[in-house]
């Protein structure tokens, strides 16, 4: 079935139809959502809640851009959510006060599988900053005003977050020379 076809259908409420879109994005949303939420469970819900949402709403998709994306926003969305819920990301640090070292991005160095081990060891907010900025692309400005925090903290979150993977990394690096 193609996608327009199967968003048709979904519109018209089917069932079997609703039962084919979950199962052809529903792989790719789950790892959107362990990106932002660590454990499985939660993981598993947001995504749950995100679908529901999806099934709701798509009447409102247009079809300006493409359909995954919409899916993904809406489940990115519900895991801001769902971490709005569970954490206060009201954090100040102020930008001036921290090191900046520039040089090869870390993202650029690990496999995908490494970048979601090491985002888990971050903090709530570092990792939701980080996974906003790097890997959807969002501006400091928008992640701002989505988190409910000053531009200057999403910038310090994102330096910070940054600071924080190089020292895992090199921690993984020693590691793994000590047992070469």
């Amino acid at each position: 079935m193609t996608e327009a076809e199967l968003i048709k259908y979904c519109r018209r409420g089917d069932r079997l139809a609703q039962k084919m879109l979950y199962e052809r994005f529903a792989p790719k949303m789950f790892g959107v959502c362990k990106r932002y939420v660590r454990t499985r469970e939660d993981a598993e819900d947001v995504l749950i809640e995100g679908f529901f949402k999806v099934y709701d709403n798509i009447e409102k998709f247009r079809g300006q851009g493409s359909f995954e994306g919409w899916i993904r926003r809406i489940v990115v969305n519900q895991s801001l959510m769902f971490l709005r819920k569970k954490h206060n990301f009201q954090l100040t640090v102020e930008v001036s006060n921290i090191e900046v070292q520039t040089g090869i991005s870390i993202e650029d160095e690990l496999a995908a599988e490494d970048i979601l081990n090491l985002l888990n060891k971050l903090p709530v907010g570092y990792r939701t900053v980080f996974n906003l900025y790097v890997v959807e692309g969002y501006k400091h400005r928008e992640i701002a005003e989505i988190m409910g925090i000053s531009i200057n903290t999403s910038k310090s979150q994102l330096i910070l977050a940054k600071k924080r993977l190089r020292t895992l990394i090199e921690k993984n690096e020693g590691k793994q020379e000590r047992s070469a």
